[in-house]
């Protein structure tokens, strides 16, 4: 929890889920609080395995081609990678040399 002073009143803040709390002061010049927020698992970093694609990933056979070696045969997902009213982006996986590029629609 970090001090923090907003509209004239002190709070400590949670750096991680933004949790406040107001302070009250114990004299003009001291600032004292203890309080320790705990965590769910829910709440921690999810981290992305990269190197392999998900499960709804589709092979393409002929209508792509893998611009490193010509392979005609990839690995094709989408995912919602910028605002939620802009199309998703296309990822490919080249099934031979493993490259993966995308498109933005």
């Amino acid at each position: 929890m970090r001090p923090r002073v907003i509209n004239g009143k002190a709070y400590l803040e949670c750096p991680k889920c933004g949790y406040r709390e107001e302070l009250q002061p114990q004299s003009k010049n001291e600032l004292s609080h203890t309080h320790r927020v705990l965590h769910t698992p829910k709440e921690k970093i999810v981290v992305v395995d990269t190197t392999a694609p998900p499960p709804t990933a589709q092979v393409l056979k002929g209508s792509v081609r893998c611009p490193r070696c010509g392979n005609d045969e990839v690995l094709a997902w989408m995912m919602q990678t910028r605002a939620a009213d802009e199309p998703p982006t296309r990822f490919y996986r080249c099934t031979k040399c493993g490259y993966t590029w995308r498109e933005y629609a």
